[in-house]
């Protein structure tokens, strides 16, 4: 068996105030769908590999995300996003006026350089820039 991502799933209160941080990283225009089954409204952001973040969005406060959203409040999930020049990607996120942790990169995991954006600034959600060492930083 072989896995991919597909798609990271955030789920947010408002795809108005959720997607600011998005369109601060560059993902470009936020494409969106209600899934009525679902009580959601989705706002999907497309990647360079074919894979999405998707922004969910609950329509009723009894949906699968409102209750997640209720429940989920002292958890933060992260995940990371691989960038080609993780110095100029810091340069203009700060200068769209999101908090980063690290305002340099520093070493990480995998031969790589790594930054973390604050989830002051992301809506809760703890997100590492990572770009490998061989590339440079």
């Amino acid at each position: 068996m072989k896995f991919e991502l597909d798609h990271i799933g955030v789920a947010v209160e408002s795809l108005e105030k959720g997607k600011k941080f998005y369109e601060a990283l560059g993902l470009g225009q936020m494409s969106v769908e209600r899934v009525e089954t679902e009580k959601v409204t989705v706002g999907m952001f497309d990647l360079a590999n074919d894979s999405r973040i998707e922004l969910l969005e609950p329509t009723e406060p009894d949906s699968p995300v409102g209750k997640f959203l209720k429940e989920s409040r002292a958890r933060h999930p992260s995940y990371l996003l691989k960038v080609s020049d993780i110095r100029a990607t810091i340069k203009s996120l700060k200068a769209s006026g999101v908090q980063m942790i690290h305002d340099e990169p520093k070493p990480g995991a995998h031969d790589r350089w790594i930054a973390f954006i604050h989830p002051k600034s992301t809506g809760g959600i703890l997100i590492e820039l990572s770009q490998p060492k061989g590339e440079q930083a």
